[in-house]
């Protein structure tokens, strides 16, 4: 079995901002030469995430919505008495989740029709780290 690991950074100029990494984890699936197996990408934060959806700007705004109703940015997270004022990001890192594992089939990501991979910054402004592990032979 191999492995091929790859770092991808993230400074945003927003706090909240959804970007396709689609081709990025396509290309350190090349690299790694693998032909099947699996690639997992994983935010290596707890207020940033990974998710699969379709490249389309109304659904990123719907899905966008959607969080900050659901962990709105507010002053009275119990968080916030750590010194930290991020609490909704943390909340939203737990809705969307960190990670993602994708099929490797003949070589390519094995992803549906409109399927592409996402990286969600909920606290940006400040680098993150993200992880693609791509497993198999």
């Amino acid at each position: 079995m191999k492995f091929h690991t790859e770092y991808l950074y993230f400074n945003t100029k927003k706090k909240r901002e959804y970007i396709n990494i689609t081709d990025e984890v396509d290309s350190a699936l090349k690299k790694s030469g693998i032909k099947e197996g699996m690639i997992l990408v994983s935010a290596a934060h707890i207020t940033a995430g990974v998710y699969i959806n379709d490249a389309e700007n109304g659904i990123i705004q719907d899905i966008d919505e959607m969080l900050e109703r659901l962990a709105p940015e507010r002053s009275d997270y119990k968080h916030h008495k750590t010194g930290e004022e991020n609490g909704d990001s943390h909340l939203k890192n737990i809705l969307v989740g960190h990670q993602v594992i994708i099929p490797i089939t003949e070589g390519k990501l094995d992803l549906g029709p409109w399927q592409q991979v996402y990286y969600a910054e909920f606290d940006g402004q400040r680098k993150k780290k993200l992880i693609i592990k791509a497993m198999g032979e």
